[in-house]
């Protein structure tokens, strides 16, 4: 593989490594430490505002479409192999920040499909007031996504101001 292309990969490789090994390691600990029945212990970080309780999510994001796990597992799947497409053919890949990005968000999808495949749901834990319950892989995924907005904003804004000087220098 030509050095060119071990760079392209290599920052999205080691970041959704990452992610995915944390986000492992913080499941096993949570069913630990407040398993093995859900909802029935807490660990307070800001108060009651923001605190760790184990949940198990057989749906998608707000627990929604529950009791599929094969459905969830095949499009996440089919997700991730979209945006590594994506990542190989649309996206500046040379750049740190869509490297990272596609780490981010590769890495949270899989750490969710390793939970459908190994317990079939998905282990969350992080609850902060009334929001629905997550876990570090749908932070991961949520960081990646909102990092590839503001920059495709930014790119947009950063186009059309060179665009706007080439026509009014």
């Amino acid at each position: 593989m030509p050095i060119r292309t071990q760079r392209v990969w290599a920052v999205p490789v080691a970041v959704a490594s990452v992610t995915i090994i944390l986000d492992q390691l913080t499941k096993v600990w949570v069913v630990a430490t407040l398993g093995p029945e859900t909802m029935t212990s807490f660990l307070p970080v800001l108060g009651d505002g923001v605190r760790i309780a184990y949940s198990r999510n057989t749906g998608v994001a707000f627990s929604l479409l529950q009791g599929h796990p094969e459905l969830l597992t095949l499009s996440s799947l089919l997700i991730v192999a979209g945006a590594i497409y994506f990542y190989a053919t649309q996206l500046p890949n040379q750049r740190l920040l869509f490297q990272m990005m596609m780490g981010l968000v590769t890495g949270g999808a899989l750490g969710n499909v390793i939970d459908r495949v190994r317990l079939g749901y998905v282990v969350d834990f992080i609850q902060v007031g009334w929001f629905p319950i997550f876990n570090l892989a749908d932070s991961a995924i949520t960081v990646g996504a909102v990092l590839l907005m503001f920059q495709f904003l930014r790119d947009e804004i950063t186009q059309r101001h060179d665009h706007q000087a080439l026509i009014h220098p």
